[in-house]
């Protein structure tokens, strides 16, 4: 009988996903209209009104690429029963962005940032990169003289600063030794740069996923949300380590789907050494791995997840265990010497500013927060990578909203990952090199769409 009930609550779960699928499919380029007009808008706002130089610099770029591709769209619009050509493909409008939305002003902000320096100052109006950018940088330069990426904070002969912290795992270090090992020159300086590091990965590693799933063709609302929403476009410019982790874990969710469970815990024990917001994605990797090949592949998985990341932690951690526990534990948590700036007002922040029992509430809502996605995980294992992206994005749009020290900018991940869940949806059935006999499609009942 609860099989017959699941049963027939199916069709109705589908007729939901689909009914909103066709709202957004109906009328596709009044929908980009939109979609360009709210981002133009966004990035109005930061180019008139950030304190951030490197925001303001990509806002002014923005708006030009979001209103090209606006332009664009309205021109589809208004002229419907013109001849087809490429002129009128909607991705010319993605292209606009790409380009004078992402690309010019990183190029532009990367070669200032050698022209004129700003880095290691509390100005925010002096910054060519945001402040992860020059402290991963240092990170690897203290790597290699020291054998760990962190500053001993109780070592330094002044009162420490908060640019003296790397709240990151040891592995997030490998982001800025190019920069410590071939800077040096202006021209060098900007190659290596972080950022370009940072985005040539995450490319890299989006590229091997579809690679991987087979993906014919890529939704264009998909490249929408994951390559040019704002959230993603701004960290490409001005930051972009976020970007390389949820690249990394869009990778270790494909090789999960593709019942390759050593090479999803090489990947997902390197993204976790590098960053811990990246965990949840390990948990669910392990379940795309059990529900697709069993106890026994999950046993590898976890051997090779726990392993890798001992060996790439457990050195660091020697070198100086004091410096590791306060900048990648008790900084992160607001109980170093000094206070994580993590403060943005987030539901969760909020809730927690109105005193101690609100902080409890706070805590309380994280964690029930936490136990229904592990129900969903449970009750509902995921078996593809569209499903995967989809329970990943859910947790850390929990974890984003309902923690009391977090960033707005965390918001990417889960615009990034619902970006992947539409693209991995438009996939073939037989992803290249599927193994063994849990390679059905048994997805969350959510459409592809190529609109």
């Amino acid at each position: 009988m609860r099989i017959q009930a699941q049963r027939e609550a199916e069709p109705a779960r589908i007729g939901v996903f689909d009914r909103i699928r066709a709202a957004l499919s109906r009328r596709p380029l009044a929908v980009d209209a939109l979609l360009y007009l709210g981002c133009a808008c966004y990035a109005l706002v930061m180019a008139t009104t950030d304190k951030h130089f490197g925001y303001r610099v990509w806002g002014a770029f923005a708006v030009a690429g979001y209103g090209l591709a606006l332009v664009h769209t309205c021109w589809l619009l208004l002229t419907p029963n013109a001849r087809p050509s490429r002129r009128r493909s909607r991705w010319v409008g993605v292209g606009a962005i790409g380009v004078v939305g992402m690309l010019a002003p990183m190029v532009t902000l990367l070669v200032r940032r050698e022209a004129s320096g700003g880095d290691w100052t509390d100005v925010e109006r002096l910054w060519n990169a945001q402040p992860e950018v020059w402290v991963i940088e240092r990170s690897a330069d203290t790597l290699l003289h020291t054998g760990s990426p962190y500053l001993d904070i109780a070592a330094l002969d002044r009162a420490p600063h908060v640019h003296d912290y790397t709240p990151y795992g040891p592995v997030m270090a490998l982001f800025g030794l190019p920069r410590a090992l071939l800077g040096g020159s202006p021209v060098t300086d900007v190659l290596t740069d972080a950022r370009v590091v940072f985005a040539l990965v995450a490319v890299g590693c989006v590229v091997a996923a579809l690679r991987l799933l087979r993906v014919p063709s890529v939704p264009i609302r998909g490249a929408q949300l994951a390559a040019v929403f704002p959230l993603t476009a701004l960290t490409w410019a001005t930051a972009g380590p976020d970007l390389a982790i949820v690249g990394l874990i869009v990778l270790a969710v494909a090789l999960a789907a593709t019942d390759r469970p050593v090479s999803a815990a090489l990947v997902c024990a390197f993204v976790t050494s590098a960053k811990l917001i990246a965990a949840p994605a390990a948990v669910v990797a392990g379940f795309v791995v059990t529900s697709r090949l069993g106890g026994r592949a999950l046993a590898r998985f976890a051997v090779v997840f726990v392993g890798v990341t001992a060996l790439v932690t457990v050195p660091v951690y020697l070198v100086n265990p004091g410096a590791f526990v306060e900048h990648v534990l008790l900084f992160p948590a607001g109980l170093g010497e000094v206070a994580s700036p993590a403060a943005s007002p987030l539901p969760g922040r909020l809730i927690a500013s109105t005193g101690p029992v609100g902080t409890v509430i706070a805590l309380l809502l994280l964690i029930a927060a936490g136990l229904a996605v592990l129900l969903w995980l449970i009750r509902r294992p995921p078996r593809t990578a569209a499903d995967a992206a989809l329970r990943i994005a859910v947790g850390l749009a929990a974890f984003t909203l309902l923690t009391t020290a977090t960033r707005f900018g965390y918001l990417v991940y889960v615009s990034v990952l619902l970006g992947a869940v539409l693209v991995f949806r438009n996939r073939t059935s037989a992803p290249l090199g599927a193994e063994g006999p849990g390679s059905g499609h048994h997805g969350d009942p959510i459409s592809s769409t190529s609109s």
